[in-house]
């Protein structure tokens, strides 16, 4: 059977004149990045797509900045604003009543919301928390709700419900929230402010998470969760400085903060001047 590479082979030990040029070596390819896990549902990034707004300072010192078009209205915690422009109105707001505005009260909010609303034209307008900590966003589609700690609540689009619910008995004794919590609803961008930094915890499902009561800032209404002591007695849970913590059961992403404003409040009086009687 003829040899199909007969005509190309070179004849045995005979050097082929015809100096070979080394083949081009090719650049190691890029690996390819693994796919971003998604967002929990109602869950955005730390730097917003959303043009309407832009955080301004990130960190211990976040403010708010917010594009309000003609006639756009946005609500926040009293006391909020910075500056605005000439365009925007700013007055109070008793959301939900008399009882609405006890009930925010009771879960450490104020009485009153501040409403901006862009009358005369478009505008911008500053917000800052009272506190020093960071701001995250949360944008939700209606279908789902959040639960925020006390003072959690910072700005939100006008559409959104917020809005207080009487936890149980065991959960207003011991979770560190009181009796009542913030419940937000409805369809549009959420803000949530911190004592510090906040971190996202997410927890799979079937999974489940220890999280002090007093780093929590934000989580799903849906997920579950139940009260326990931080260690297996009550005398090392109490002496650990940990006292009772919440465990979540997974699916969802809890938002939590890197203090705790209750441990910043006891080092302050711990450094105030004794009054003599």
């Amino acid at each position: 059977m003829a040899d199909m590479f007969a005509d190309v082979r070179q004849p045995k030990n005979t050097p082929d004149p015809t100096p070979q040029a080394s083949p081009p070596q090719a650049a190691p390819a890029a690996p390819t990045p693994a796919p971003a896990a998604p967002a929990p549902a109602g869950l955005q990034s730390e730097q917003p797509t959303n043009k309407a707004f832009r955080y301004l300072y990130k960190g211990a010192f976040t403010m708010l900045e917010v594009d309000m078009p003609a006639g756009g209205s946005f609500k926040a915690e009293s006391d909020a604003m910075v500056a605005m422009s000439p365009t925007i109105d700013v007055e109070g707001k008793l959301e939900g009543g008399v009882f609405g505005g006890l009930g925010r009260m009771l879960t450490g909010e104020k009485f009153f919301f501040q409403t901006l609303e862009a009358k005369r034209g478009p505008g911008t307008a500053l917000l800052a928390p009272a506190i020093p900590g960071d701001l995250h966003h949360l944008e939700l589609d209606g279908s789902v709700e959040y639960v925020l700690q006390k003072d959690g609540f910072f700005a939100g689009s006008d559409t959104l419900t917020v809005s207080t619910k009487m936890q149980n008995l065991s959960q207003g004794l011991f979770s560190g929230e009181g009796f009542f919590v913030i419940r937000v609803s409805g369809q549009g961008t959420l803000f949530v402010s911190s004592y510090g930094a906040i971190h996202p915890i997410d927890i799979p499902a079937g999974e489940q998470m220890i999280i002090d009561n007093a780093h929590l800032v934000a989580w799903p209404g849906s997920m579950k969760y139940t009260l326990e002591k931080a260690a297996k007695g009550w005398i090392s849970s109490f002496t650990s400085g940990e006292g009772i913590v919440c465990r979540f059961t997974g699916p969802g992403r809890v938002l939590i903060q890197s203090r705790n404003p209750s441990g910043f409040a006891a080092w302050i009086r711990s450094m105030m001047p004794q009054q003599r009687r």
